[in-house]
């Protein structure tokens, strides 16, 4: 292997895989989107890729599907019928296919009759006659206002509810309905205004009281005057009761809760309401009288907690009641109302220091109380422990402490906003830290809830997520409701880690069918108590930025048995593993059915901790079998991983996806530690690199190292030596060319390869440094001596002249 395929691999690791559209089938619209219980009804379903569905899945009991029919690639026709004792509001359904499962959708169950919208009817002046006690289907387009009539007596009330963004399915940020609805008199005054709801989020409901006989109009338009053919509604209109809190919010299982419901209008109303045998995170109740049921449900929590109800006066945290019943310490629920303007509920319950507990407040997340809360828990001497508001993405704030002595601690909860009413209900569980998990479904397409197709005789995979909360061991894993004919294979998610995928196979013998299934899972041997489930939430709405505006909670997902795949795929089982800084390549082998050969895209469902796989390869036309190259980091987590590869391919009905068996990849630590030195030669000379070495353990084979990475102009007549078990250096001897490139080259590799039967382990090391220098300017001759000076002697003196001669003659005595 050279440095430049090695590269190449590495950076293909790091791209996506480019496809066409996938063969899901997608519902964009139902119609009718609601239907009366009790009575049987044929709805429609109009998509994309929803030919040859053959059935219908519902989450809840109390839906029958009679008869499902195809009518062509974008319409099928389900007959259904609700049971007449099934609580309205809004159920989901899921259409199956032959090729697989489409997304959910909600349909509404009500007890009143339902009304179509006929237009024109967009004039105040000309609207549609109703009559009390109707729910109406229409449809919002473009700048549409859809106006209603109705007569109403002096004193009579007039509820109005809609369903607008609770039926949409938009997660691109069109043709979202964000409805207004209004109540007009005859002089065209708004009598009564909607728009966002604490109750129903971003639907309305508002309420009035006739003062005179009169026609009166509802009226309904987006809130921003928008609108598309497929923005549907239902307008629930009547006398109906239309309660808002549910106040306590919630009980233990079994149990009758004697509530009290708080309708919009603010009168008080006693209820005695059966709760469920089994625990419930989100429970429905509704309110129903002489003038008919509420067409929604308001939501409350049933578990094993006691519930304490609060008692004022409680506003000041250093003199909270303590709870005395049925226990002085928690676990309990404390339910309450922050009931006016500046009010604050606070509760004092014993605690033993060192104790860990878990404080939950449930108001606008589950309840759908009006209630910003903002929650605070104080220590015996009154100092603040803790604070939350929002959590985690939620509107509800959520404390884990641990109690810094022994005696009463106290829980405080009031309004962000410091606002208050009847309505604003809540409940607080307070529960020991108990370590805990929730598991639930990796999305592999963005936002979308993640489904399980099951080809005919082959496999499918999808990756499990856990969120753990206090508890960091292992996680086993129990699939509960598959289809016939599908088996399951759970991975345990290891210790510290937070995914893994789980392989599902149906049989050659298996039959288009489909399911819900649950997933429990559990902790480790020391630790089996340690429980979590499976929750899964739908995002049905999403607006701008792909912020979430309404969503679907489910705690089952949906399987269904697909059409076989056009081929069988194989992932081979490598006899020997994949090394810390190593890199190796998977075979993948195809046997395609006779009429087929259609490229084949490859790409990895889930990569160990560590791995990278390049997700660039196929398995073209003509060809059975392609390698996928896998590079391991140096900090890889060491261990046994479930490997498997997902198989795109394009059918009519798009790209359709089956994964491989799986296989263990085996993850081991590196064989080899490599010390490079500082090595420097000249232009035009020989030298060596030597590279100190250390085995790190057994070698299972001839073990050989590889010198890569010299810069141009740098050869080795030997890059490849063999490594002994008790080899301490590799030498490798190197010749620099004369036009070799000056300077520093971090850029030396050793790669390493261990032979064992037919594959070979590789492990990749760098980087080290070789220094190329210019040679030294030739030796030159020593410097010239300069020769001493010569003495000058004396000149001669100059002869005298005859007149001088006869002048020193005369003055000599």
């Amino acid at each position: 292997m050279n440095v430049r395929s090695s590269i190449l691999a590495v950076a293909a690791a790091l791209m996506t895989s480019v496809s066409a559209p996938a063969a899901f089938p997608i519902v964009d619209q139902v119609r009718p989107m609601g239907v009366v219980r009790g009575e049987e009804t044929t709805i429609t379903f109009k998509g994309q890729r929803i030919a040859e569905a053959h059935t219908v899945l519902v989450d809840q009991p109390g839906i029958e599907i009679i008869e499902v029919k195809s009518i062509d690639g974008k319409t099928v026709e389900v007959k259904l019928k609700a049971d007449a004792k099934l609580s309205p509001g809004l159920y989901p359904l899921r259409l199956v296919t032959k090729s697989g499962i489409a997304n959910l959708r909600l349909l509404g169950v009500g007890a009143m009759p339902i009304v179509q919208e006929v237009e024109p009817n967009n004039d105040f002046a000309a609207p549609q006659p109703i009559a009390m006690n109707q729910t109406i289907e229409g449809v919002v387009d473009r700048e549409d206002v859809d106006h209603f009539q109705i007569d109403l007596k002096a004193g009579e009330r007039l509820n109005v509810e809609i369903e607008g963004i609770r039926l949409g399915y938009s997660t691109n940020n069109q043709n979202i309905l964000d409805p207004y609805i209004a109540i007009l008199d005859e002089g065209r005054f708004e009598v009564a205004t909607s728009d966002d709801s604490a109750l129903l989020q971003q639907d309305g409901v508002c309420t009035f009281v006739a003062p005179q006989d009169g026609k009166y109009t509802v009226l309904v338009r987006d809130s921003s005057f928008g609108g598309a053919p497929v923005n549907g509604y239902r307008l629930h209109v009547g006398a109906f009761p239309r309660p808002v809190a549910a106040i306590p919010a919630g009980g233990p299982p079994g149990s009758t809760l004697s509530a009290k419901l708080i309708s919009l209008d603010g009168s008080v109303t006693d209820a005695s309401v059966q709760l469920p045998s089994e625990s419930v995170d989100r429970w429905g109740v509704v309110m129903e009288n002489e003038n008919g049921i509420s067409p929604s449900p308001n939501w409350i929590r049933v578990n094993d907690l006691p519930v304490v109800m609060e008692t004022e006066p409680n506003d000041d945290y250093r003199k909270a009641p303590a709870v005395t019943e049925p226990t002085t310490s928690a676990p309990f629920a404390f339910c309450g109302v922050i009931e006016k303007d500046g009010d604050y509920d606070c509760f004092a319950f014993e605690c033993k220091k060192g104790q860990k507990f878990r404080v939950q407040c449930f108001a606008r997340e589950i309840l759908r109380s009006p209630l910003d809360a903002f929650m605070n828990v104080f220590g015996p001497d009154n100092k603040t422990i803790s604070s939350s508001d929002d959590t985690n993405g939620k509107t509800d704030p959520f404390i884990e402490f641990t109690a810094p002595a022994d005696g009463l601690h106290t829980v405080r909860l009031y309004d962000h906003l410091r606002g208050g009413s009847p309505v604003h209900h809540y409940r607080i569980e307070v529960t020991a830290a108990n370590a805990t998990f929730d598991l639930t479904l990796k999305e592999l397409r963005r936002d979308e809830a993640q489904v399980a197709n099951v080809p005919i005789g082959g496999n499918t995979a999808f990756v499990v997520t856990a969120t753990r909360k206090g508890y960091n061991g292992e996680i086993a894993m129990e699939l509960d409701g598959l289809p016939d004919g599908v088996t399951a294979m759970a991975y345990p998610v290891p210790a510290g880690r937070v995914e893994i995928p789980v392989l599902l196979t149906a049989s050659a013998e298996a039959k288009h069918a489909a399911s819900l299934f649950t997933i429990a899972g559990h902790g480790d041997e020391k630790n089996f108590g340690v429980m979590g489930r499976l929750k899964q939430e739908h995002k049905l709405v999403l607006g701008q930025n792909r912020r979430h505006m309404w969503s679907h909670e489910t705690e089952r997902a949906a399987m269904a048995v697909s059409d076989a795949a056009p081929f069988k795929i194989e992932l081979v089982q490598p006899a020997t593993p994949i090394i810390r800084g190593g890199s190796k390549s998977l075979l993948v082998r195809v046997t395609k059915d006779e009429g087929f050969d259609q490229d084949i895209r490859i790409r990895t469902l889930y990569n160990p901790p560590g791995v990278g796989v390049n997700n660039g390869q196929k398995i073209a036309k003509g060809k059975s079998e392609v390698e996928i190259p896998l590079t391991a980091n140096t900090s890889a987590a060491i261990g046994q991983w479930p490997m498997i590869l997902v198989a795109s391919y394009p059918t009519d009905q798009g790209n359709a996806e089956i994964t491989t068996a799986a296989i263990m990849l085996d993850v081991q630590d590196s064989m080899f530690k490599y010390e490079f030195p500082k090595t420097a030669a000249e232009q035009g000379t020989e030298a060596a690199v030597a590279v100190s070495v250390e085995v790190l353990r057994d070698l299972p084979g001839d073990a050989e190292v590889q010198l890569v990475g010299l810069p141009n102009g740098v050869t080795s007549p030997a890059g490849v030596q063999p490594v002994a078990k008790d080899a301490t250096t590799v030498t490798f001897p190197i010749v620099v060319a004369a036009d070799a490139k000056v300077g520093k080259h971090n850029t030396l590799v050793c790669i390493s390869s261990v032979k064992v039967g037919d594959e070979t382990i590789v492990q990749t090391t760098g980087t080290g440094e070789l220094r190329i220098d210019a040679p030294l300017p030739p030796k030159k001759d020593a410097p010239k001596v300069e020769p001493k000076a010569k003495e000058k002697k004396p000149a001669a003196p100059k002869p005298l002249s005859r007149l001088e001669q006869l002048r020193q003659m005369k003055e000599t005595p």
